[in-house]
């Protein structure tokens, strides 16, 4: 099959459809390296037989404690490793990790991606409005480049002349703005997250948080973010999943938290830390 024509903005897969993104049965299991030549290699299962179904425009958090799986279920859906079984469907269509880059164009242009460590995940040789505008080479998205990468700057609160300077000239929450700025510079659907504010201070971490409703809102996103910090996704999400040895144990809005009985549930709330209200300053 040939890759669709670029274009300005990517479709919006499925549009007409209430669920933007639909897990069923996913799981994916590690094999690890075998301890003798005569004997068998073990396996390590992550994740086993994950549903999930992702209201459009929802603000999806999945939670969880270090270990549970929620970073490979994040790479899972954002199609960067290929489950061991089940299936992730977006729009309506399937997304097969392994197809190719070519031939996963089309999932690349509704979706975005934040990492969880804002300076690894940016090229320290390369100048911030290069670093935002990589989507727009690698997916050839037609138009101003220059005036997708100066909107997507002004959206995350930082100033145009940013595209000029290095990652290293900026504070490690600007870093994480840039990085998110190049998650949405091509007009996606769907933004995942990986941990997103975990390496931010918590008065940072508040200030990225306004920054991401704001965009959810503006641009009509359908937000999808693990963490471990149930304050973090309180603030932020109206959906939740909890995940524990890599099941799903507790699900639904984010009312869930504070009335749900799972032992697992109630002591991710009750570790959780507050969130102060962000600062008037950036």
């Amino acid at each position: 099959m040939s890759d669709p024509a670029p274009e300005t903005r990517p479709a919006d897969a499925g549009s007409s459809a209430p669920v933007a993104l639909e897990v069923r049965g996913l799981g994916l299991t590690y094999r690890l390296p075998r301890r003798g030549p005569f004997e068998p290699g073990a396996s390590l299962p992550a994740l086993q037989g994950v549903d999930l179904a992702v209201p459009r425009g929802a603000r999806f958090g999945i939670v969880g404690e270090s270990g549970s799986g929620k970073s490979t279920l994040i790479r899972l859906l954002a199609g960067l490793e290929r489950p061991t079984t089940g299936t992730v469907t977006v729009g309506g269509r399937p997304v097969d990790a392994g197809a190719g880059a070519g031939r996963l164009r089309w999932f690349r242009r509704i979706t975005g991606l934040v990492l969880q460590d804002p300076y690894a995940s940016l090229d320290p040789r390369m100048r911030v409005g290069s670093i935002v505008a990589e989507p727009l080479r690698s997916l050839r998205v037609r138009g101003d480049h220059d005036a997708l990468v100066a909107d997507a700057l002004r959206r995350v609160d930082l100033p145009a002349d940013a595209a000029s300077r290095f990652p290293h000239a900026f504070s490690g929450g600007q870093r994480q703005r840039i990085a998110i700025a190049r998650a949405i510079v091509h007009g996606p659907s769907i933004l995942f997250g990986d941990e997103p504010m975990s390496a931010l201070d918590v008065v940072v971490r508040a200030r990225i948080i306004e920054v991401l409703q704001t965009l959810a809102d503006d641009l009509g996103l359908t937000l999808v973010l693990v963490s471990h910090d149930i304050g973090v996704v309180q603030r932020l999400c109206d959906h939740v999943a909890v995940l524990d040895a890599g099941r799903i144990v507790d699900a639904g809005p984010i009312g869930l938290l504070d009335a749900s009985e799972h032992p697992i549930t109630r002591a991710l709330v009750d570790a959780a830390p507050t969130l102060p209200s962000p600062p008037d300053g950036r």
